[in-house]
């Protein structure tokens, strides 16, 4: 027989198991990274307003900086000066990186000559190069297009290695077995298998793209978003100078959002797998 005390749980605990199968309201993740650019703007809007002008600015002052410059026509003009060597020298980092990791990861022969040489550029001081640089290329797009691609091209190449270097042997021993080309092992196994590294090697290396876009520019010849950050800083206008600031960050995560889109195109199964597909 059921007695009073365990007739009166049983509702219960039904109850509790069925608010525990249905599954729990999570906010958006659209909707969290908007509350906290709301509380950081905020917070930057409010606090900045009491800062000296010649010390920082604020967000309502930027904006107000921004549209000036885009009527004048200015920012248009500097931001198209800058988009062009780093959209060169960035689209020749993956075409260059890519391959020579590919390569490098796949032939113990090829990583024992020039694996040192790779890890030696990504931790050598690039800057240090530019001057020479400037010697050999001048002061114009090409040197630029060069800064970019050198500041780059190392963290692309070096993820694209490692990858390689995870790819399970069990996998290439199955391309072995059916007498497949290293070419067709490194098309048809290699290359799906390290998509994720590829991806995050091109993810990092945007942000490094972008800087080296601005240090060429305060090198060289004085142009672009880096010109506008000079001259700002030098005439004390600091609402003016955090406009071209604010635009490469915003680049900046920009083009890391495409790439993580594109990456969830070509490398669907990998979302899958860690879980992130969910918004």
């Amino acid at each position: 027989m059921v007695n009073a005390e365990s007739a009166k749980t049983i509702p219960v605990a039904a109850a509790s198991a069925e608010a525990e199968s249905q599954p729990r309201r999570v906010m958006p993740r659209w909707a969290i990274t908007l509350l906290s650019l709301m509380v950081f703007l905020g917070g930057w809007e409010f606090f900045g307003r009491d800062i000296n002008p010649v010390f920082g600015s604020y967000p309502s002052a930027i904006v107000a900086a921004f549209w000036d410059m885009t009527r004048s026509g200015e920012l248009g003009r500097a931001l198209v000066q800058s988009l062009q060597p780093f959209a060169a020298g960035y689209t020749f980092a993956i075409a260059v990186g890519v391959p020579l990791g590919l390569v490098i990861g796949r032939f113990r022969s090829v990583e024992a000559a020039i694996g040192i040489y790779v890890t030696a550029g990504y931790a050598m001081p690039l800057i240090a190069l530019v001057p020479l640089l400037v010697l050999w290329l001048g002061l114009g797009f090409k040197v630029k297009a060069a800064v970019v691609l050198l500041m780059s091209v190392f963290p692309i190449c070096i993820n694209t290695w490692a990858g390689v270097a995870a790819v399970p042997k069990s996998l290439i021993d199955v391309g072995k077995s059916f007498v497949a080309s290293d070419a067709t092992i490194v098309r048809r196994i290699v290359l799906p298998a390290t998509l994720p590294y590829i991806m995050a090697g091109i993810r990092l290396s945007v942000g490094r793209a972008v800087v080296a876009m601005v240090i060429a520019e305060f090198f060289t010849a004085l142009s672009g978003l880096g010109a506008i950050i000079i001259n700002s800083a030098n005439n004390f206008d600091t609402a003016k100078m955090f406009v071209p600031v604010v635009i490469l960050m915003i680049l900046a995560t920009g083009l890391n959002g495409l790439i993580g889109w594109v990456e969830r195109k070509v490398a669907p199964w990998q979302a899958e797998i860690a879980g992130r597909d969910n918004p």
